[in-house]
């Protein structure tokens, strides 16, 4: 029989490590808005280690916020046991450490009660609001890369009418209260996956306050920090078969358990409005400028899943593990970051690169996480321009060569054909797959026709250093396939 979690039954827990911290003494000092997977696996982790570690942390507790009608789940099975959930970390060796987070005391869903979340956010207590909301969450034009004013639940908020929906409504609410009250305004700190992810949450929300009232919008600028982080740790969502899973291990019934791997990173910028926790006790990275650390996971790890997704579909695997372990994937993937990554980014201080990228390739193999090939290969075209053409662009300002990105991008063309190499078709998953398809199929004929696209290449077409191995790789693609054209650009 497992026992429920809840903050009564933590004493009875023996097959998980819990807080060994006084829940009851916690006060909220963060409200977070997207509380999934991936936050309760990385800044909740991190404020669990950290209360347990310094008792002056006690005024950090996490009040986790939801605005969407998704979230009345996670309200549900939060608030069903005093917010307490068990993270398990899978490791690639088959070892399994499981353990009840307590950081998060309580959970506000926003379409039950606005008002209750903006006074929450008002209250001089909040200090930091951070955010897990996606990169769609900012709502701006992918095209123009301006907020989306005619949204219209925007469109709603900005009306004053309404109760209000928005993450920008209820947080510009707050802060208008909090100029009223003399309150000073909270930091807003995003924690998603999304490349100077501070100044794009800074440019969205004084969007929407401008549009409100431009006075507003002045004091939020003048007062508010919006500081950059690179977050890090891979949280695929949680499998159905999870929490059986826990009970049977640790003898817990968790209603939303949460699996990770092991690694996990989180370098933030040292700029807040009203002080923060000591992140860097728990081991967060707490630096003046967080862009060489973005820049190394960017074209490290995630240009080196785009190195390994395309090649690794068309050999025929499906999980990421798996085409992890390909003596030649695991080649062109360590080649790639040490020869060609690298050397474009600068000085890491406390970052020994070879080592990271160790650690990157015995992440990609951990068969724990069961991550999917096909996931890897979604969006392609908001992936390549932003991972690996900023590679390709350094190496030739250089004068350097790019045989291995270069290769990579014939991959991706080759995948977009839509045609496997068994003659089956590929589900082509981009934003721009009605543009980019055709534009493949083209190149069989017209060879660069794929990489003139300069919304997603620039003027790269026009450079012998990246199209002559692009033309060789791609043209190997189609006539001997993607273990031989693996062959070849590695001998």
């Amino acid at each position: 029989m497992s026992i429920p979690l809840s903050s009564a039954n933590l004493e009875q827990i023996s097959g998980a490590a819990v807080p060994d911290y006084d829940r009851s003494a916690i006060t909220t000092g963060i409200v977070h808005f997207g509380v999934g997977g991936f936050h309760r696996a990385h800044q909740a982790m991190y404020l669990d280690r950290l209360l347990a570690a310094d008792p002056d942390a006690s005024t950090w507790g996490i009040c986790g916020v939801g605005v969407r009608e998704a979230d009345a789940a996670m309200r549900d099975a939060l608030l069903g046991q005093d917010c307490l959930y068990s993270l398990t970390l899978k490791h690639p060796d088959g070892a399994v450490e499981t353990s009840v987070i307590g950081s998060i005391v309580d959970y506000l869903y926003a379409p039950d009660d606005p008002d209750a979340v903006v006074e929450r956010l008002a209250d001089p207590a909040t200090r930091i609001v951070s955010l897990t909301v996606t990169e769609g969450g900012y709502n701006f034009s992918p095209s123009t890369g301006e907020f989306d004013a005619a949204n219209p639940d925007v469109v709603a908020d900005l009306s004053g009418t309404t109760p209000l929906v928005t993450v920008f409504g209820l947080v510009t609410e707050s802060l208008a209260r909090r100029r009223e009250r003399g309150v000073p305004a909270f930091t807003v700190m995003s924690c998603d996956n999304v490349q100077g992810n501070g100044h794009m949450a800074r440019s969205t929300f004084l969007a929407f306050a401008k549009l409100r009232d431009p006075e507003l919008a002045a004091w939020i600028a003048d007062n508010a920090r919006f500081p950059n982080s690179m977050v890090d740790r891979i949280t695929p969502a949680t499998p159905p078969e999870l929490a059986s899973e826990v009970a049977e291990s640790t003898g817990v019934s968790d209603n939303w358990p949460v699996v990770a791997e092991p690694f996990t990173q989180w370098v933030l910028e040292d700029d807040f409005s009203m002080g923060r926790p000591a992140f860097e006790k728990v081991g967060v990275q707490v630096v003046d400028d967080v862009t060489p650390y973005e820049h190394m996971k960017l074209r490290l790890l995630n240009a080196g899943h785009q190195a390994l997704c395309y090649f690794g579909y068309l050999l025929g695997y499906r999980y990421v593990h798996d085409a992890a372990s390909d003596p030649d994937i695991v080649a062109l993937l360590r080649r790639y970051m040490t020869e060609e990554g690298k050397p474009t980014l600068a000085a890491l201080p406390g970052v020994d690169v070879d080592e990271y990228i160790d650690t990157l390739l015995e992440r990609f193999a951990n068969p724990a996480i069961a991550d999917t090939v096909a996931r890897l290969c979604q969006d392609s075209s908001d992936r390549i321009p932003k991972w690996l053409v900023p590679v390709i662009r350094d190496r030739i300002a250089a004068g350097d060569g790019v045989p291995l990105a270069a290769a990579v991008v014939a991959s991706w063309t080759r995948y977009a054909e839509g045609i496997d190499e068994q003659g089956e078709p590929i589900d082509v998953v981009d934003g721009l797959a009605a543009r980019l398809v055709p534009l493949a199929q083209k190149s069989q004929t017209e060879p660069l026709a794929f990489v003139r696209d300069e919304d997603l290449f620039g003027d790269l077409a026009d450079h012998e250093l990246f199209t002559a191995p692009y033309l060789r790789a791609l043209d190997l693609l189609r006539t001997v396939g993607a273990r031989k054209t693996l062959e070849a650009v590695l001998a």
